[in-house]
């Protein structure tokens, strides 16, 4: 535990040394619009199970679907039960990138839909797979790639699990049947969609393309969406005018937000999180954090625009605290790299850790929205 804390709080002083606003390309912070991959789904059987397949007595859908599949080979079996615990009834799901041309091949999941135990050795028969209005836009099939397997005996109560033996993948085991249809170059303008929706990095992202295109050319409509109206030079040509913003580098911004993972003891942390003056301590532990003003007066003979400059100097101290002893002060402005590194040098564990931001959050102090998961 110590010594993920450790790592935890390394992290977190890396990626608070840095300054709140960091240069990112264009490309790595917007969706354009139509340049989105769709989501395909379809129903199958897997065959070839090492008798760890649906049981058939248990999942007429599977017994429905292996009649079906065995009538379209010209076999009538209706009337005869079927005992096969080789066939297992499967969902599968891909998703289709953009621009796929017909004959392309996609990555394919399959997960198993009823009692089967482990798909380890089966083939996915062929499946269509439809889009969210009703089309075939591919055709899946292929042997099944699994990332875990079961051992052992469940009569015996003995029984070893490793992954999820009733979900695996086939590589390159869907062929694209339908393409979806999308003149890029023809739109006259492009609308893009921040990932992360910032009114500031939106206008920041707006600037830079005028910068390169021409003034006035992107506006934003909203915290999440930059609209760019086509030049005339890229009449036609929306492509290129997309090749030459996506490189483009913006300065993004970050609201102040302490994101925490309570099951996992997971704490995610923002530079631009503020402290005002609190109290705080946490069983024995006092964490005092203070800034101390420094005054620097011009030297004799200065020039007369020198000006005399007052900076803060941040004085940071841990200690257990005995009888008697009181709570300390952390004075306005503390960031929280100042609390992180206080802690980390006592080694509090990240459960304290999050009892701590909660209880200052709580007290009105932590100038940050903290989301929990």
């Amino acid at each position: 535990m110590m010594n993920r804390l450790i790592i935890l709080m390394t992290l977190f002083a890396l990626m608070l040394s840095g300054n709140a606003q960091a240069d990112a390309r264009i490309k790595d912070i917007v969706s354009f619009e139509g340049i989105r991959p769709n989501m395909l789904m379809g129903y199958g059987l897997v065959v070839g199970l090492n008798g760890t397949g649906d049981k058939l007595t248990n999942n007429a859908f599977t017994e429905q679907s292996l009649i079906a599949f065995l009538e379209r080979q010209g076999v009538n079996t209706r009337g005869t039960p079927l005992k096969t615990k080789n066939v297992a009834a499967v969902t599968v799901t891909a998703m289709l990138p953009p621009f796929a041309r017909n004959g392309s091949q996609i990555d394919v999941t399959v997960s198993a839909m009823g009692d089967a135990k482990d798909l380890t050795g089966g083939t996915l028969l062929a499946t269509a797979l439809y889009g969210a209005d009703g089309e075939v836009y591919a055709v899946a099939q292929g042997a099944i790639s699994i990332g875990g397997f079961k051992a052992g005996s469940d009569a015996a109560g003995v029984t070893i699990t490793k992954g999820v033996p009733t979900s695996g993948y086939v590589a390159n085991g869907g062929i694209v049947e339908k393409e979806i249809n999308f003149a890029l170059n023809n739109l006259a303008d492009v609308k893009m969609a921040l990932r992360n929706p910032d009114i500031s990095t939106a206008q920041q992202v707006a600037n830079v393309i005028n910068e390169q295109v021409g003034p006035g050319l992107a506006t934003v409509s909203d915290p999440g969406t930059v609209i760019l109206t086509v030049p005339a030079a890229y009449h036609n040509n929306v492509t290129q005018l997309l090749a030459d913003i996506e490189k483009l580098p913006v300065a993004t911004d970050q609201v102040a937000k302490i994101v925490i993972d309570e099951a996992s003891g997971t704490i995610v942390m923002g530079e631009n999180v503020r402290i005002d003056t609190v109290a705080v301590a946490q069983g024995n532990l006092v964490v005092k954090i203070e800034q101390t003003p420094i005054i620097s007066q011009p030297p004799p003979l200065a020039p007369e625009s020198a000006q005399t400059v007052v900076t803060q100097q941040t004085t940071v101290s841990v200690e257990e605290t005995g009888p008697g002893k009181r709570m300390a002060v952390m004075q306005h402005g503390a960031t929280l790299k100042d609390l992180v590194a206080g802690l980390n040098a006592l080694g509090v564990t990240p459960r304290d850790l999050i009892t701590i931001l909660q209880t200052i959050k709580a007290a009105g102090a932590l100038q940050a929205e903290i989301q929990t998961k």
